[in-house]
């Protein structure tokens, strides 16, 4: 059998177990021979075994699991070599997309979950990071939705009633989301194991939100603002450059008349920030994102944060605002949109329109509310309040976004923010700095 053959073999399998489960026993047998052909463990074929557990008996493995997906380098073309790519890459794609059919238990949950991740490892990615995200190919909103899919074929509320099972759930957006809309049928242990679910996914989500920001903190220096004569402001170069005429060339000493000081000043000016996030079962990527950067942003000097959340109706979370996991509980996700209503809400609280800046998050699909929203994002951004229409908080991508909408902010010259975090966190600090 040539190398291209193998492939094939290998390729057949796959496609015939995703989408057949039952056995083919020509192929099964076919595809052993193959891999025992380039040196790979039989063990390959068997959907019901993890990549982790692979790798505690094959750890050698590991380093071509992480290669899998690149693209190959212009190198001699290696045919057995690209056997044993076909064969770790069938792997993969069938533990993550062979998900079967009926109850999921927590560990089965777990496993997928590693085994998801191994796959966005060999994509390039951080396991998780590819997860429910838009990217080129689809590939991630689809991982997300298989994700969401056995969450919801798992008994959620009893895993979260036993410690034990609780304690084998990786927090992730799907389990989140889960968590959220079923928080109110929760009480005792298991209300607890889903608080402590969704806090230890706001901490992570946390961490990388705060390391943005803190990046992109930087305003511009304030000129009428004296530099502070302290020694670590001292600027060494230009005291010696603007005494170099003081040079005694006989005791080859330097006399200083005058030290000279760094400006460190920045400017900043009392700013409020308005953010506004559609909270529909659409949206749950963007309110949990967006509560956090709210929360975040809320800690900054001089920044006054308020934050809505809508569907059919507005919530003021702003009491909230500096503990982003007890804003998340007091959410209600799902519902229709009510972008009118929202506004109403806003509007009182821009007292210096010139200071403020609104961050309106959401897809836009108002239908016949559709008027009446625009009007009053009109008046607002007339008043002379910097408005930033997002469509959506993500690590990655931007969501659909109404194109009645699309077509009038750009009219308006507030075109819609792409979705990525990094590009929303950047027109905040252009404005608050």
């Amino acid at each position: 059998m040539t190398d291209e053959n193998r492939r094939q073999v290998l390729y057949w399998r796959l496609l015939a177990t995703l989408f057949d489960p039952s056995e083919q026993p020509t192929l099964e047998t076919a595809s052993a021979a193959v891999v025992d052909d380039v040196g790979l463990p039989v063990q390959l074929l068997d959907p019901g075994v993890s990549i982790d557990t692979l790798l505690q008996r094959f750890p050698e493995l590991a380093a071509e699991i992480d290669g899998v997906m690149k693209p190959a380098e212009d190198e001699p073309r290696d045919t057995a070599a690209e056997v044993r790519r076909a064969a770790i890459a069938s792997k993969l794609l069938l533990n993550v997309f062979a998900t079967g059919s009926g109850n999921v238990t927590a560990g089965q949950l777990s496993a997928w979950q590693q085994d998801a991740g191994w796959l966005e490892r060999a994509l390039g990615h951080e396991p998780g990071g590819l997860r429910g995200r838009s990217d080129e190919n689809g590939l991630g909103e689809t991982l997300g939705e298989l994700e969401g899919d056995l969450i919801k074929r798992m008994a959620l509320r009893e895993v979260l009633a036993d410690p034990a099972l609780a304690a084998k759930l990786t927090p992730s957006m799907s389990l989140v989301e889960q968590l959220l809309r079923d928080k109110s049928n929760l009480s005792g242990v298991a209300l607890a194991n889903a608080k402590a679910l969704i806090r230890r996914y706001v901490d992570q989500v946390a961490e990388v939100l705060r390391t943005q920001v803190e990046k992109a903190t930087v305003g511009a220096i304030d000129r009428s603002v004296p530099p502070k004569r302290v020694f670590r402001n001292l600027d060494v170069n230009r005291t010696i450059w603007k005494n170099l005429t003081n040079w005694n060339p006989e005791d080859e000493r330097l006399y200083v008349e005058r030290l000279y000081y760094r400006q460190t000043a920045r400017k900043t000016t009392p700013s409020r920030l308005i953010v506004v996030v559609d909270q529909s079962g659409s949206m749950v990527d963007s309110m949990v994102n967006c509560t956090i950067l709210a929360s975040i942003f809320a800690g900054l000097p001089r920044v006054d944060v308020h934050l809505i959340a809508f569907d059919t109706r507005a919530l003021d979370l702003t009491p909230w605002i500096h503990d982003p996991f007890e804003t998340l509980l007091r959410t209600n996700l799902g519902g229709g949109n009510d972008g009118p209503v929202a506004m109403a809400m806003a509007q009182p609280k821009i007292v210096d329109p010139r200071n403020t800046a609104m961050v309106w998050i959401s897809d836009f699909y108002e239908f016949d509310r559709s008027q009446p929203l625009f009007e009053g994002i009109q008046a607002v951004h007339r008043s002379g309040v910097k408005f930033i229409p997002v469509g959506s908080v993500t690590s990655s991508g931007s969501q659909q976004v109404n194109p009645w909408f699309r077509d009038r902010f750009k009219n308006l010259g507030t075109p819609v923010v792409s979705g990525r975090i990094d590009k929303l966190v950047f027109e905040l600090k252009n404005f608050l700095t």
